[in-house]
């Protein structure tokens, strides 16, 4: 976050940075300044306009509610939020008006969510959606600075003969595949495919639009990718639906067939975008699409939304 704040020169009187009491002290550059940061408190709270989260769910909501008594708002990362109905569950580039409704609280939505629906959400105004079928491929990254250390380990690992011993994931996942992303949950679905569901159909305002997913932890470093099949209300070209989204804020068309152009994490990683190919009829319902999508999980798929949503708070002056 720090980093995009820096890119996209933000305007910041004063930067604060907090964490845990036992990272006090850490030193982070900014702007080419120092910063040093401190221990969550009330008092920093108080003179700041508003505070960006990146911290689990129960220190988010300890954290939030200081954050509140001291009219400082909120934008969180976290899972706390998200599906709180007086919250608003942002992306700028398919619903910046709910957070004209904010009560202090802005949540920022799960990376495959965001990804997914800056993709599909310009046909959904096109079309209409009866259907969403998508599979995510998702990098390691998204388990954390442990799950690429784990990457790298479990690769040299494996070419070197040694035993491969896991630990950030359920299994080995160098050369792997893993179909199991936080925990099962009713009818046998993860709570991060669950996520892509609730959350989806909240940003987009379609309370019952069906939506099957699948996660995947794949051995990629950085950049999620989702394969999408959508079945649509009106009958949509693949011609038409590649021009929308051609015109769609945050998307890149990478589509070529021919010449072997489409979206590929190697190359989405460090961009802010929503990288978007393959688009095609779906041959197996009578109105459908399926496309391919990619997109770095840590920037668009994260900070870079939190910062997107600040922005738009700073140009209303809504702090």
């Amino acid at each position: 976050m720090l980093k995009i704040l820096e890119e996209r020169n933000f305007a910041i009187e004063e930067l604060i940075c907090l964490a845990d009491p036992r990272e006090a002290g850490t030193k982070l550059k900014f702007k080419g300044e120092t910063v040093t940061v401190q221990s969550a408190g009330p008092e920093h709270f108080k003179k700041s306009d508003v505070a960006m989260f990146a911290v689990g769910t129960d220190i988010a909501k300890e954290m939030a509610g200081t954050a509140l008594k001291n009219d400082c708002v909120v934008i969180d990362n976290s899972y706390a939020f998200r599906l709180q109905e007086d919250v608003p569950l942002v992306v700028p580039e398919v619903n910046p008006e709910d957070i004209d409704w904010h009560k202090g609280i802005i949540a920022n939505p799960n990376c495959s969510t965001i990804i997914m629906v800056v993709a599909i959400n310009p046909i959904y105004k096109a079309a209409g959606l009866k259907r969403v079928v998508v599979s995510t491929y998702q990098a390691v990254s998204g388990a954390g600075k442990a799950g690429l250390e784990e990457l790298e380990k479990h690769s040299r690992d494996y070419l070197e003969g040694r035993e491969v011993s896991p630990e950030v994931f359920a299994y080995p996942i160098a050369f792997n595949l893993i179909p199991h992303i936080d925990v099962f949950v009713e009818d046998d679905y993860t709570r991060e495919e669950m996520k892509m569901v609730w959350e989806a159909r909240k940003i987009m305002h379609a309370p019952h639009l069906q939506i099957s997913p699948t996660a995947v932890r794949v051995p990629v470093f950085r950049s999620h990718s989702e394969s999408i099949n959508l079945e649509t209300e009106k009958p949509i070209t693949p011609e038409l639906a590649r021009q929308i989204l051609e015109k769609s804020p945050g998307v890149v068309v990478q589509d070529n067939p021919a010449e072997n152009t489409y979206p590929m994490p190697l190359f989405t990683a460090g961009t802010d975008e929503v990288y978007v190919g393959r688009i095609r009829k779906d041959i197996s319902v009578e109105n459908g699409l399926a496309i391919w999508v990619a997109a770095d999980q840590i920037r668009k798929g994260a900070a870079t939304n939190a910062v997107q949503i600040a922005e738009i708070l700073a140009a209303k002056n809504q702090y």
